[in-house]
């Protein structure tokens, strides 16, 4: 049982939110290229993010804040981290060992229970409106973050991440639906030999030059430059990152046989590649009936991708550069109802962060004894993107201008959370 707001199409080639492009070549390109005008901020503690996104509304009791002896529990008990005093839910023993890397938000305070305003306010910091379309912190980073070579800044792997709204689509996000089969957009039909398509593009190219000189045309220079971008990307030594197969069997096989640890291998190996922002998303999480087997088929999916990700991030040395974050858009009701499942809570729910600037062993504030309210430190969804924001060396409070020209704050309210950076 889930909720029909909840299900969504997931189309292997493109992502909502993402505009595909017919070419001349006899393809779709996406004009996902993120080229990003804003010089790097001082302070700057993470050079890239990773989201782990639980897609659905993941339990806060079974996960990160278990609640041993009160009503509330559950059937999972808690177990030691490797971090002095941090216990999580027992679907997690290879996660445990890493804690010692992590910190725990447990004290989210939210405001949306439907799972499209929940979602948006979570991915975007603002309250969802009619009147605009607010970008996803993955696109704010496209945009306010250089990109490092021709891979995108913002790429999204197994499902679909927030639009990049005002910001246009060159923030929007690269979609990856199944990580490690060939994606049919980063090559040439087999039927268009490379010089023929070079024709092609040289005609284009002329047809363009001689409208240009007549029209003075904003979408078509957008357009040329996501050409551009483009054969770019597809020409790039750097697309040997999305090729899992070239990882050792072992290490593809730590991380799980499964869509996600798929995703979050590919996640690893695009960072290390220059990519800003990644995006994994995990879907089962609305959990109105069944929600223990559940849990528990979830968490042998998670556990050892999120650990492996954890730990060969930090014994390269790049998780001391690159934030992890395991966040969903709301918790689950402490309350197990009569379905043996948990509602929508969004009052109070948990998130783990890593790296990248992360005090590890930390947890910031509590939910209460049930695990119902925040009991100390209440975190608001601002104050998530504001610490993102930070880390990253922009500044939540930068204005950033919508096409008629109205100036919008990176982050609506909020400030980074104390205590849970380092500096």
């Amino acid at each position: 049982m889930h909720c029909k707001s909840y299900e969504m199409s997931r189309r292997h080639f493109l992502g909502a939110g993402i505009a595909g492009m017919a070419t001349l070549m006899g393809m779709n390109v996406r004009d996902l290229i993120a080229a990003s005008n804003a010089a790097t901020s001082d302070g700057r503690m993470a050079d890239h993010v990773i989201l782990l996104w639980m897609s659905g509304g993941m339990s806060h009791i079974d996960t990160f804040d278990p609640k041993p002896g009160r009503p509330t529990a559950g059937e999972f008990e808690p177990i030691r981290t490797s971090a002095d005093g941090i216990d999580i839910a027992e679907i997690f023993p290879k996660v445990a060992e890493q804690m010692k890397h992590a910190a725990l938000v447990r004290s989210i305070a939210g405001t949306e229970g439907d799972h499209g305003r929940a979602r948006y306010n979570v991915m975007t910091g603002y309250k969802m409106t009619p009147q605009l379309i607010h970008p996803g912190i993955g696109s704010i980073v496209s945009n306010q973050v250089e990109a490092i070579n021709e891979l995108p800044s913002f790429v999204s792997i197994g499902g679909r991440a927030s639009a990049a709204g005002y910001l246009g689509q060159k923030h929007d996000a690269y979609y990856i639906g199944r990580p490690g089969e060939p994606d049919p957009y980063m090559q040439l039909p087999e039927d268009l030999p490379h010089h023929a398509a070079e024709k092609r593009m040289d005609l284009l190219a002329q047809m363009n030059q001689q409208y240009t000189r007549r029209v003075d045309d904003e979408m078509l220079r957008d357009t040329q430059g996501a050409y551009a971008a483009a054969e770019r990307f597809m020409a790039s030594p750097a697309l040997k990152a999305f090729d899992i197969d070239n990882e050792d069997p072992a290490v593809r096989e730590a991380y799980g046989d499964t869509g996600f640890g798929r995703g979050c291998l590919l996640a690893r190996r695009l960072v290390e590649s220059g990519v800003r922002f990644v995006q994994v998303s995990l879907g089962g999480f609305d959990t109105h009936s069944n929600n223990f087997p559940a849990m528990r088929n979830l968490g042998e999916t998670m556990d050892p991708a999120i650990a492996s990700l954890i730990g060969d991030l930090n014994g390269s040395g790049l998780l001391k550069r690159t934030m992890v974050i395991v966040l969903s858009e709301f918790g689950r009701t402490p309350r197990v109802n009569g379905a043996a499942g948990r509602d929508h809570h969004p009052r109070v729910f948990s998130a783990m962060m890593a790296g990248g600037g992360v005090t590890p062993g930390t947890v910031i504030g509590a939910s209460d004894e049930d695990g119902y309210e925040p009991r100390d430190q209440p975190v608001r969804i601002g104050d998530v993107h504001a610490t993102v924001c930070k880390a990253l060396g922009i500044s939540p409070s930068k204005q950033l201008k919508t096409p008629l020209g109205r100036p919008m704050r990176i982050v609506d309210e909020g400030e980074a959370v104390e205590g849970l950076l380092t500096a």
